[in-house]
C-alpha cells in the first residue's frame, strides 16, 4: 500500500503541470537561504523607491514586464532516494503498476462489500476533483520576480523544516511501533480472538502495521496541506493585483484541494485496512473472526494518526508562533515598521511558520479527528449489532465510511459555489469574503442533511426496528446543527464585526494591562455556550438512539451510544469544507506578507488585508469546530475503551466510581496533565520567541542600515533559530502526553494486584481519561477563542479604528496578540489532538492496565 501511494505520486507528476507537482522536492536541512535572499535584497535596495504601479494599471491588469519575469532562485532542493529510484522507471511502466495496484484494491473491495466498493469509487473521484483544483490554481501566474523570490524562500524553508521534523517523528514512530509489538507479543487475547485463531503474534503484527500505516497517512495529509499552501500564496498575491474575486477563488480552491485529499486519505486508508483484513483473515467464515470484531483491529491506525498529528501540531505551532511573536514585538512595537516588512529579520521565519503550523499541522489534526471518529463509531456499531443479533451488521459498521464519502461529494459542491458575485475585472471587494464562504458552507450543510438522511435509510434500516434509521437520522441532524452553531458561536466571539472583539479593542485604548484583562475574560466567557451546546447534543443524541427500538436479548435498549456516534458523524459530515475554510486563512496570510515584502501598491495590500482578516476568523471558527468534534469523538473512544476492557477482563466494565480514592486521584492527574501540557507548550513558544527577539534586536543594532534598506537582514539566522528550537521543544510535552497514561495505568495495576482490585489500573486510566477530556475541552475553548479575539482586535484597529496603526492603542493590541499567539496556534490546537491521543493510547495499551 505504501509503494502504491509513492507510485501514485510519481504518476500525478505527469498529470499535473511540471511546476505543479514537486512532491519530491525538499530543502536541505541547513536552511540555505543565503544565495536566494542575497539576490532578493540586492533587488530590494535598488528598487524599493522605484517600484510602484498606478491604480489604473492594476484595475485593467496592465502589469508590464512583471508577468515575463523568470525564477531567479537557484535550485537548491534535494530529491529523496526513494523518488530518485522511482523516477528512473519508465512512466508507462509506473502507470501500469499503479493501475494494477488500484485494480487489486477494487478487487479486494468487491470481495469485501459493495459498500467498500462505493467508498473506494467516491475517494478516487474526489482525488480527481482535487487534481482539477490543483491544475486550476497552478495555471495562474506567480506575478513579478520579487513575489516569486519571496515565495521560493518561504517554500524552501517550509519544505526543509517539514523534512527535518517528519524525519524525527518517523524515527519516534518506528521506536513506538517496536514497543507496541513487544507489548502485544506478551499480552492476553480476547475470547473472540481465541475463537478465530488469531494468536498473539498475528495480533501484534496487525496492530503495528495499522499504527505505522496511520502514521504514514497522517504525514501525507500534513504534507499535502503544506505543499499546496506554499504554491498558492504567491498566486493569490499576484491575482490580488487584478481582481479580488480571483484572489479569493484561488485561496478557496487551493484549500479545497488540501481538504479533499486529507479527508479522502482518512476514509481510503481505513477502507483499505478494513477490506485487506477482511479478505486476509477470511472474516465471517466458520472458525474465523466475526465482522463485528474486525473494527478493533483498526485501533492502531487511529493511534498512529494521533501520534503524528500531536508532534506535527506541537512542532509547527512552536515554530510559527515563536517567529510571529519575535518579529512583531521588535518590528511592530519597538521599530514601528509594518507587519511583514522586508526590513524585519524575522519576517521570512514568520511566513514559513504559517505553512508548517497552520497548514501542515492542521491537515494532520483534522485527519486524525476523522480517523478516530470513524474507528470508534465502527467499534460501537459492531458492538451494538452483535448485542442486537442483527443479521447483516455491515451497514452499522461501514456507515461512518459512507457518511464521509458523501462529505467529499457535498463539500466539493460547496467549494464550487464559492464565487464572488462581482465581475472579475475590478480589483475592489464587492462582497464580503466571509459572506461568500458562509454561502458555500450553507450549501454544504443543506446537502449534508439530505445525504445523511439517505445514508441512514440505506445503511441503518433493519427489520428488527424498522423506524430506527429515522432516529439515527435525527441524531445526525443534531450533530450537523451542533457544528453550525459552533461555527456561529466562535465567529461571534472572534470576528470584529461583533461586540466582544470591539470591546476588546476598546480596552486597548487604556493600555496593555486592560487589553490582557479583557482578552482573558472574553476567553473564559466563551466556554459557556459551547459547553451547553455539547451537553445538549450528547444527551439528545443518546436518547434518540436509546429510543430507536434496538434492544439486546434481554430487552434492554442498546442504541444510545451509537446515537452519539451518529451525532459525531453528523458534526463531521462537512469536515472537508470546514478544512477548506481553515486552509484559506494561512494562504491569505502568506499572500499578504508577499505583497508587503514586494512593496506592491496600497490597493493590492487592501485586498489581501481583507482576505487575511477573514482568514483569521475562519481559522478561529474551524478551531471551535475541531474542539467540538474532538469532544464527541473522545466520548465515543471512552466508551470503546470500556468495551475493550470488558473483552480482555471477561467481566463487565460499565461504570467508573470516582468515590474510590485511587480512581479520584486518576482524575486529578488527568486534569493536571492538561494544565502541565498547556504550560509546557506556551513556555516553549516563549523561550524560542526570546531567542528570536534577541537576534532581531541584535541585527537592528549591528546593522543600522537595515532601516534605510542599505543593509540586508540575515533572515537565515532567524529561520535556523526557530527551526532548531521548535524541534527541540516539541519533545517534552509530546512525551508527557504519550508516557503519562501508560505509566499511571501500569503503576495502579501493580497496586491493584497487591490490594485485591484487578481492574484498578483500568479504572484509574478511565478516570484520568474522563477528567482530561473535560479539562481539555474547556482549556482549548478558552485558549482558541481568547487568542483569536486578540488577533482580530488588532486587525480591527489596523482598519483605522481607535487611532489605527502605530497608535498607543495599536501597540497595546499587538501585545495582546502576542500573548494570544501561543494560545490559539500552539497550546489550543495541540489539546484537540491530545484528548483524542489519550483515548487512542488507552485503547491500544489496554492490556498493560489489566
Amino acid at each position: 500500500m505504501t509503494w502504491l501511494i509513492l507510485i501514485g505520486v510519481i504518476v500525478l507528476k505527469h498529470w499535473i503541470s511540471a511546476e505543479a507537482v514537486e512532491i519530491e522536492d525538499q530543502w536541505l536541512v541547513s536552511y540555505n537561504f543565503g544565495i536566494s535572499l542575497r539576490c532578493l535584497m540586492a533587488r530590494r535596495v535598488n528598487s524599493f523607491q522605484s517600484v510602484s504601479m498606478d491604480d489604473d494599471d492594476v484595475e485593467v491588469g496592465n502589469l508590464g514586464p512583471y508577468q515575463e519575469g523568470s525564477r531567479m532562485f537557484p535550485n537548491i532542493r534535494h530529491t529523496p532516494l526513494i523518488f530518485q529510484l522511482l523516477m528512473r522507471i519508465n512512466f508507462r511502466a509506473l502507470l501500469v503498476i499503479f493501475l494494477c495496484g488500484v485494480g487489486a484494491l477494487f478487487y479486494i473491495a468487491a470481495r469485501t462489500s459493495p459498500i467498500i466498493l462505493f467508498v473506494f469509487s467516491v475517494c478516487i473521484v474526489s482525488f480527481l476533483v482535487s487534481t482539477y483544483f490543483t491544475k486550476w490554481v497552478l495555471s495562474k501566474d506567480e506575478g513579478p520576480p520579487e513575489m516569486v523570490q519571496i515565495s521560493d524562500a518561504i517554500r524552501d524553508g517550509a519544505e526543509g523544516f517539514f523534512r527535518t521534523q517528519y524525519g524525527a517523528i518517523s524515527r519516534m514512530a518506528i521506536f513506538l511501533g517496536l514497543v507496541i509489538l513487544c507489548i502485544y507479543l506478551f499480552r492476553s487475547t480476547t475470547p473472540q480472538q481465541e475463537a478465530s485463531g488469531l494468536g498473539r503474534t498475528m495480533s501484534a503484527c496487525i496492530t503495528v502495521v495499522a499504527f505505522l500505516f496511520g502514521a504514514l497517512c497522517s504525514g501525507i495529509a500534513g504534507y499535502v496541506g503544506m505543499w499546496v499552501s506554499v504554491r498558492a500564496n504567491v498566486r493569490v498575491s499576484s491575482a490580488a493585483r487584478r481582481s479580488a474575486r480571483e484572489a479569493l477563488q484561488i485561496a478557496v480552491r487551493a484549500g479545497g484541494f488540501s481538504a479533499l485529499v486529507v479527508v479522502g486519505m482518512a476514509v481510503l486508508g481505513i477502507s483499505i485496512l478494513y477490506s485487506t483484513f477482511y479478505v486476509w483473515l477470511d472474516v465471517d467464515f466458520p472458525g474465523s473472526m466475526k465482522v463485528t470484531d474486525l473494527p478493533l483491529l483498526l485501533v492502531g491506525y487511529g493511534f498512529g494518526a494521533s501520534f503524528v498529528a500531536l508532534f506535527a501540531q506541537l512542532g509547527g505551532g512552536i515554530y510559527t508562533k515563536a517567529a510571529d511573536v519575535g518579529a512583531d514585538l521588535v518590528g511592530k512595537v519597538e521599530q514601528g515598521i509594518p507587519e511583514d516588512d522586508p526590513r524585519n529579520p524575522g519576517v521570512i521565519a514568520d511566513l514559513v511558520g504559517d505553512n508548517v503550523g497552520d497548514c501542515a499541522a492542521r491537515g494532520a489534526d483534522l485527519f486524525e479527528s476523522i480517523a478516530a471518529e470513524i474507528i470508534s463509531a465502527m467499534i460501537l456499531g459492531g458492538t451494538m449489532a452483535k448485542r442486537c443479533k442483527i443479521d447483516d451488521p455491515s451497514g452499522f459498521i461501514l456507515f461512518p465510511l459512507v457518511v464521509h464519502s458523501f462529505d467529499l461529494i457535498v463539500s466539493s459542491v460547496g467549494i464550487f459555489t464559492t464565487r464572488n458575485k462581482h465581475e472579475s475585472g475590478v480589483p475592489t471587494m464587492a462582497e464580503d469574503p466571509m459572506a461568500v464562504l458562509q454561502r458555500g458552507y450553507s450549501v454544504t450543510v443543506i446537502l449534508a442533511v439530505l445525504t445523511f438522511g439517505l445514508s441512514t435509510r440505506w445503511m441503518l434500516y433493519t427489520e428488527q426496528a424498522p423506524s430506527a434509521w429515522l432516529n439515527f437520522a435525527l441524531c445526525g441532524l443534531v450533530g450537523i446543527m451542533t457544528a453550525y452553531i459552533f461555527v456561529w458561536i466562535t465567529q461571534y466571539y472572534t470576528d470584529y464585526k461583533y461586540e466582544p472583539v470591539r470591546n476588546l479593542a476598546l480596552a486597548s485604548s487604556t493600555g496593555h494591562g486592560t487589553n490582557i484583562i479583557a482578552g482573558v475574560s472574553l476567553g473564559l466567557e466563551s466556554t459557556a455556550l459551547p459547553v451547553l451546546v455539547i451537553s445538549i447534543s450528547i444527551v439528545s443524541a443518546f436518547w434518540l438512539g436509546h429510543t430507536s427500538g434496538l434492544v439486546d436479548e434481554s430487552g434492554n435498549p442498546t442504541g444510545g451510544l451509537f446515537g452519539t456516534a451518529v451525532a459525531t458523524m453528523g458534526m463531521l459530515s462537512t469536515a472537508a469544507y470546514v478544512l477548506t475554510m481553515d486552509m484559506f486563512g494561512p494562504i491569505a496570510d502568506n499572500a499578504g506578507g508577499i505583497v508587503e515584502m514586494s512593496q506592491q501598491p496600497e490597493s493590492v495590500r487592501e485586498i489581501t488585508d481583507v482576505l487575511d482578516a477573514v482568514g483569521n476568523t475562519t481559522k478561529a471558527t474551524t478551531k471551535g469546530f475541531a474542539i467540538g468534534s474532538a469532544a464527541l469523538a473522545s466520548f465515543l473512544l471512552f466508551s470503546a475503551y470500556m468495551d475493550e476492557v470488558s473483552s480482555f477482563a471477561h467481566v463487565p466494565f460499565n461504570q467508573v466510581d470516582i468515590a474510590i480514592p485511587e480512581v479520584f486521584v486518576g482524575g486529578l492527574l488527568g486534569s493536571m496533565l492538561i494544565f502541565l501540557f498547556s504550560a509546557w507548550a506556551c513556555s516553549a513558544v516563549g523561550r524560542t520567541a526570546q531567542e528570536v527577539v534577541t537576534e532581531v534586536r541584535r541585527q537592528f543594532i549591528e546593522r543600522p542600515g537595515i532601516m534605510d534598506y542599505k543593509e540586508k537582514p540575515d533572515y537565515n539566522r532567524c529561520v535556523s533559530i526557530v527551526a532548531s528550537a521548535s524541534l527541540r521543544e516539541m519533545i517534552k510535552p509530546g512525551a508527557l502526553a504519550i508516557v503519562s497514561p501508560i505509566i499511571i495505568g501500569f503503576l495502579f495495576r501493580i497496586l491493584g494486584s497487591y490490594t485485591g482490585h484487578p481492574l484498578l489500573g483500568a479504572k484509574v486510566v478511565a478516570s484520568m481519561l474522563m477528567f482530561a477530556t473535560v479539562s481539555g475541552i474547556l482549556m482549548a475553548l478558552f485558549l482558541n477563542t481568547a487568542g483569536g479575539a486578540w488577533d482580530n482586535a488588532k486587525k480591527y484597529i489596523e482598519t483605522g479604528a481607535l487611532g489605527g496603526k502605530g497608535s498607543d492603542c495599536h501597540k497595546a493590541a499587538v501585545t495582546g496578540d502576542t500573548v494570544g499567539d501561543p494560545f490559539k496556534d500552539t497550546a489550543g490546537p495541540s489539546l484537540h489532538v491530545l484528548i483524542k491521543l489519550l483515548a487512542t493510547i488507552t485503547l491500544v495499551m489496554a492490556p498493560v492496565f489489566l
